[in-house]
C-alpha cells in the first residue's frame, strides 16, 4: 500500500456567506535566530494585545495561503507557509462594545523571510520578535500559549 499526498485545495464560497463562517486562518510567523526559535507577535489594532496575524478565509486561496495574506496585511511579513495546521484556538472578536463573534483560529506556520517596512496596516500595530516560552506568556488565549509554548519548527519537517 502507497501513501498518496494530498493537496489542500483552496476554499470556494459559492455556496455560503462570510458572514456566516465562524472559522479563521492564523499565522504563526517564525524564524531561527542563535539556533533558536523566535515567534513574531504583532498588537490588536483596538486593545493593543499581543495576537498573532489572523483572518477569515479568501475566496480562492488555500488556509495556508490566507494565513500568509494575514500575516503580509497585519505584520509585513514575506515568507513560505507550510500548509500543516499547528492547532486551534478559540476567542470571541470583538465586533461592537456589545456584539462578539465567537471563533476559532486554525493556526498554520511561517518561515519568515523578512519583515517589510511597509505593508497595509503600518503605523496600526506594532510587531516584536519573542522566544516561544515568552511568545506564550504575552498572549491571553490559554490554546494559543501552549501551541507557542510548545512550538518546534525542527517538527516541521
Amino acid at each position: 500500500m502507497t501513501l498518496q499526498s494530498t493537496k489542500q485545495l483552496p476554499i470556494s464560497f459559492s455556496a455560503s456567506h462570510k458572514s456566516d463562517v465562524r472559522t479563521q486562518f492564523a499565522a504563526l510567523c517564525y524564524r531561527i535566530k542563535n539556533k533558536k526559535p523566535e515567534i513574531l507577535l504583532i498588537t490588536s489594532r483596538g486593545s493593543k494585545r499581543w495576537i498573532i496575524p489572523k483572518g477569515w478565509p479568501m475566496d480562492g486561496k488555500t488556509p495556508g495561503e490566507s494565513a500568509l495574506q494575514e500575516a503580509w496585511e497585519e505584520a509585513g511579513v514575506r515568507g513560505k507557509v507550510i500548509e500543516r495546521c499547528l492547532g486551534l484556538y478559540s476567542y470571541s472578536k470583538v465586533l461592537t462594545p456589545k456584539k462578539d463573534l465567537p471563533c476559532v483560529a486554525i493556526i498554520y506556520p511561517i518561515k519568515v523571510k523578512s519583515l517589510k517596512r511597509s505593508y497595509p496596516e503600518v503605523g496600526q500595530r506594532q510587531r516584536k520578535w519573542f522566544s516561544p516560552k515568552k511568545a506564550a506568556a504575552r498572549v491571553e488565549e490559554p490554546e494559543l500559549a501552549q501551541i507557542l509554548k510548545t512550538f518546534d519548527p525542527r517538527l516541521l519537517g
